[in-house]
Order: structure tokens, then sequence, then C-alpha cells
């Protein structure tokens, strides 16, 4: 498929200052991955420690949180991950929670119907 990035903008909890990031396109991530810094600064707080496989299959534990993403002219309350790296990637819980899925042609995001079945 290919690597892409989008811009996204995360949010502290009340939704009153955000941070602009580019962040890479990853289906096989769960959750979108974001800079502990920038998390810090934004004073969005770990709610726990969760366990993650890496690639390379090794178990790891990182601390989520909660922030507002913005992205595509929307907003939602989504579970971040508090990355080791100044990378951020988007993952599929919050693909899903805006309606978008890989066009992997054009190497964007596009909105498709969500499934009720």
């Amino acid at each position: 498929m290919g690597t892409f990035s989008v811009t996204i903008e995360i949010g502290d909890l009340q939704g009153q200052r955000y941070e602009t990031v580019e962040a890479m396109v990853d289906t096989g991530a769960t959750y979108t991955v974001l800079p502990t810094a920038l998390l810090q600064r934004l004073r969005v707080d770990p709610i726990e420690r969760q366990r993650f496989e890496v690639a390379d299959d090794r178990v790891v534990e990182y601390d989520i949180g909660q922030a507002w993403v913005r992205l595509d002219g929307r907003r939602r309350m989504d579970l971040v991950v508090f990355g080791e790296s100044d990378h951020a990637v988007l993952g599929a819980f919050t693909q899903e929670a805006f309606g978008l899925a890989v066009d992997p042609v054009r190497k964007r995001l596009i909105r498709v119907p969500g499934l009720l079945m």
C-alpha cells in the first residue's frame, strides 16, 4: 500500500487549545500514537497503562489517555497512546471513528459509510 501522512489537530480535554501534527496513516495500528511531549503540553493526562504488541513481536506497555482529534473539518474525542518518539501515527480506531478508509492508489483517506450488521 505504501505510506502517507495526513495533517491532524490534537486538542486538550476542554477543546480549547489545539496543536497541528503530521501523522502517518497506519491501518495496522489500533490507536493513534502521539508524542508524549505534545500531550503533556496540552495537559492530557494518562488514564491507564495498556499492553501492546509491536512489529518485532515484543509486548510493551504505554500510557493511554483521551484527547480531541480534529480531522477533515470534524472532531472526535479519542483514545491516544503516549508515544516515545516525535512521530505521530493515525491508527485504525481513529480512522473508523471518523468514518474514513485508506485509498491506497491515491494515498489519501476517503469517507465511507459505517457498518451496523
